[in-house]
């Protein structure tokens, strides 16, 4: 005979299960205010299937959502009302631990030298081969994360605090 509160506790342990693979995929999210680019960038990293894709067009939206932790943030230099530079510096304020990598059609090299001053991970040019180059970031963000203990990882958030 089949009681109603077993099968709450299936659906409960279905849920918690499907709450806990969750939490091992990491957050991912992306920031663009170009539509194409954002659909073709989230589809290709939610295609990986080791993410969780969050995606915005614009920088207000992504601030606003900060709460949820993301682990990887891609980032669009020119969002129209605030810059890429503006918004990484306000999310590395929020969370220093947070790689944010900026991928841009600005291939002006002051840009990506400010974009790594501030703390970004990496800067991607967009153009062919950026969904390589995508796939390649999130690979070494993996080592990084695996390589740092979790001890260094808040050292360098105090590192990049006093910079920012």
């Amino acid at each position: 005979m089949f009681s109603f509160s077993a099968g709450t506790t299936f659906v409960n342990r279905a849920r918690n299960s499907i709450e806990m693979e969750k939490a091992l995929l990491k957050k991912v999210f992306i920031v663009d205010d170009d539509n194409f680019n954002l659909s073709w960038y989230t589809k290709h990293v939610s295609d990986l299937g080791s993410y969780v894709v969050s995606s915005f067009d614009n920088g207000h939206d992504l601030l606003n959502a900060l709460i949820d932790k993301p682990q990887i943030i891609f980032l669009d230099h020119n969002l129209g009302s605030m810059t890429g530079i503006e918004l990484l510096k306000r999310i590395k304020r929020f969370d220093p631990n947070v790689f944010v990598i900026f991928i841009s059609g600005q291939d002006d090299m002051q840009t990506a030298l400010n974009a790594l001053k501030f703390g970004a991970f990496d800067y991607i040019i967009k153009g062919s081969g950026d969904l390589e180059r995508i796939t390649s970031v999130l690979k070494r963000v993996d080592d990084v994360q695996n390589f740092l203990p979790k001890s260094k990882r808040d050292f360098l958030s105090m590192v990049v605090n006093f910079f920012v």
